[in-house]
């Protein structure tokens, strides 16, 4: 019996004082409206603590990112974050993952992570697949999980529908840069948007989920919008933890 209460009160200790995880939201240039979901999301998680902050390009290059654990750029525009952030602010943050730091894209968040941009972070080799038609459209799509994809996503479904925001289409580029870290795909767009004068069969098999370790830390891309999907929501806190947990591959 006394073995048995000292273990609950060590777990009920740990879960007391557990450090919460510090998240950064990048606030700056180019963040879309779908920002605000995103931080909806994190904050109505009931399985871990977040401690959530925004944080500018001027905090970046004043050293905001040492004290955080986890770096997310939502929606909107990749170009104009990365301008946001400059040569400077772009080469802070892949110091700060490769040191350790976790980084989270979506949909514009993706596009910056590329190596594909002269405004990119390169933090995963892929080439953005048919740039000319970026606005193909929006609406649900489906996406094929892999094996892995279903374990970190903990669903036994092998295909989940999710909203597209005219995400970039991931793909391995024709050549490896050796500088920058190979991606694993965790799903892939099952079917196809093509609005706008975008050519069909290009979206299919497209990479929308990607992971991959950088240096000391790790990177996590979604090509489509979870956080604006209804039920799906949960795959944003589940991914940051992800991210912050130095025990996972």
């Amino acid at each position: 019996m006394r073995i048995l209460l000292t273990l609950l009160l060590l777990l009920t200790s740990a879960n007391c004082f557990a450090d919460p995880i510090k998240v950064a939201v990048f606030d700056g240039e180019g963040v879309g409206k779908s920002c605000t979901n995103l931080i909806t999301a994190l904050t109505k998680s009931g399985n871990t603590d977040f401690k959530l902050t925004r944080i500018t390009t001027p905090e970046i290059l004043d050293g905001g990112l040492s004290q955080v654990d986890v770096l997310i750029h939502s929606g909107g525009s990749g170009s104009k974050q990365g301008n946001d952030l400059g040569e400077e602010g772009r080469k802070i943050v892949r110091q700060y993952i490769d040191q350790g730091g976790g980084f989270l894209g979506v949909c514009a968040g993706a596009y910056l992570a590329t190596n594909d941009y002269s405004w990119s972070l390169n933090l995963i080799d892929a080439k953005v697949l048919d740039r000319k038609h970026w606005a193909r459209g929006m609406g649900t799509v489906q996406l094929e999980l892999s094996p892995s994809g279903q374990k970190l996503f903990q669903t036994a479904e092998s295909t989940l529908d999710i909203y597209y925001g005219q995400g970039p289409l991931l793909a391995r580029r024709e050549w490896d840069d050796p500088k920058t870290p190979d991606y694993e795909s965790l799903a892939i767009y099952a079917s196809e948007i093509a609005k706008n004068g975008a050519p069909s069969g290009i979206m299919k098999g497209t990479s929308a989920a990607v992971r991959c370790k950088y240096g000391k830390g790790k990177v996590f891309c979604f090509s489509a919008h979870p956080e604006l999907t209804d039920g799906l929501q949960h795959l944003i806190p589940t991914v940051v933890n992800w991210l912050a947990d130095d025990k996972t591959k």
